[in-house]
């Protein structure tokens, strides 16, 4: 398979939120479309038949910083090189947009993968919202 990632990649509102379900994480249908005239720019890659397999964006104020955010991958199509081509696609849409910083958190299990990326494990902290 070509791993063709395509920034700003043409997406319906719902397959983001469809292959979020694939990975096991909440679909979050309602922030779809909104989150394309919020973020920075996105990326994603079709299969042979059209079918999203793969997305991620970088959200912020278009300044010097961005956010990367939602890296998914198909569960048919990981480990297969798509996650760390999507990663280096975003972060080189982030240096020819001009962000001199992108973060992102994940969990320790993925420490390997973004290294392997360029990016640096440092200490960070999360705050929720409380339901």
């Amino acid at each position: 398979m070509n791993h063709e990632i395509v920034i700003n990649l043409p997406l319906e509102p719902h397959e983001v939120p469809t292959l979020r379900e694939l990975v096991g994480w909440e679909g979050r249908h309602s922030d779809y479309p909104i989150l394309f005239e919020r973020c920075n720019f996105w990326a994603g890659l079709r299969d042979e038949k059209n079918e999203l397999i793969a997305f991620g964006y970088i959200a912020g104020m278009g300044l010097q910083h961005g956010y990367m955010e939602d890296i998914i991958v198909h569960p048919q199509h990981q480990r297969k090189g798509i996650g760390q081509a999507l990663v280096k696609k975003l972060l080189e849409e982030a240096d020819r947009f001009g962000l001199d910083i992108v973060t992102l958190t994940y969990a320790s299990k993925h420490t390997a993968f973004y290294s392997a990326s360029g990016f640096v494990p440092c200490p960070g902290g999360v705050w929720r919202r409380k339901d």
